[in-house]
């Protein structure tokens, strides 16, 4: 098997040492080559030269960006059975879409689950998401989240932060999503929002969209807005009509008390095909915690079975 290791070194969690263990261990199974990034979108253009070359085995060593930037090379042009399998190991703060696969954070875990994967052959087909919008040439895949107004705020703002050296916290994250909310209380943004089937839900404050769950993590504590959105089905739907503190306190306690949040004031939906949404002024846009810029009308598409895991 031919496999390519795509390595962020400025990931949080990794290390030149746990990068020459990671690449010791799988060298022994495959023939690999490693790469370490240097520039945004060098993962991608790496993931994409290696299906172009008939290359097996693409291995995200590094956080969601690199990994979400390794899926985008993998699929540029589209989801083939020729294109390579997608391998992780966690590298970053979060690694929700690891997380999600039940991949463990711990690197050298990670490492040997997929050993085991490559020697036993075990692989998982799994949905994923879509995003077009004119910020975006071609459109592009997210593997876990995707929003639209204050979560995209909160990733601008991290984004920036981190660009001037601040590591990216639990308390930075919290820090920040209470200024953002503040400023969304006090000049609120509008959406429509539509879905299949349905009248299109005016004057929203607010909108996640899911590929997965959990829908994030804040810590070691997942945070679940759709709860029944998996790789198996359509996208998940958390929008709130209203960003008032009743409003906003209460779901935010429900999603961390029970996963599982409920209220008049929250439009909700599961295994949707398409969330379409639009605004008069220009809102932030994020997917997978990357943050990709401003515009006013956004459709986030469910595409199944569109990669193939090794896991």
């Amino acid at each position: 098997m031919r496999a390519l290791l795509v390595v962020n070194p400025q990931a949080t969690t990794t290390t030149p040492a746990g990068r020459d263990v990671l690449a010791h261990a799988l060298a022994s199974d495959v023939k690999l080559e490693v790469i370490e990034t240097s520039y945004r979108g060098h993962a991608a253009d790496a993931a994409h030269q290696a299906a172009a070359d008939g290359v097996d085995l693409v291995i995200a060593h590094g956080g969601d960006g690199t990994v979400n930037e390794v899926v985008n090379g993998i699929l540029l042009g589209g989801p083939r059975p020729e294109k390579p399998m997608l391998g992780v190991v966690p590298g970053g703060s979060a690694n929700v879409f690891a997380g999600a696969l039940g991949i463990p954070r711990d690197p050298v875990e990670a490492t040997h689950v997929l050993l085991q994967a490559i020697e036993h052959g075990t692989r998982r087909r799994i949905g994923l998401g879509q995003v077009f919008a004119d910020v975006i040439e071609g459109g592009r895949w997210f593997t876990f989240n995707a929003g639209m107004g204050l979560d995209a705020d909160v990733v601008a703002a991290v984004e920036r932060k981190r660009a001037k050296g601040y590591n990216a916290s639990p308390a930075l994250y919290l820090s920040v999503a209470l200024k953002a909310y503040a400023q969304n209380v006090r000049k609120p943004q509008h959406f429509t929002v539509e879905v299949p089937d349905e009248a299109p839900f005016d004057d929203v404050g607010m909108v996640f969209v899911s590929n997965t769950d959990p829908w994030t993590y804040f810590g070691d504590r997942a945070i679940q807005l759709n709860p029944s959105t998996s790789f198996d089905g359509g996208l998940g739907l958390s929008a709130l009509r209203t960003l008032r503190v009743p409003t906003v306190g209460r779901y935010v306690a429900q999603v961390l008390a029970t996963g599982n949040p409920k209220s008049a004031n929250l439009v909700r939906r599961d295994d949707v095909g398409y969330v379409r949404v639009k605004c008069e002024e220009p809102a932030n846009l994020q997917v997978d915690g990357d943050f990709l810029g401003t515009t006013t009308a956004v459709e986030f598409r469910a595409v199944a079975d569109a990669l193939t895991v090794a896991v």
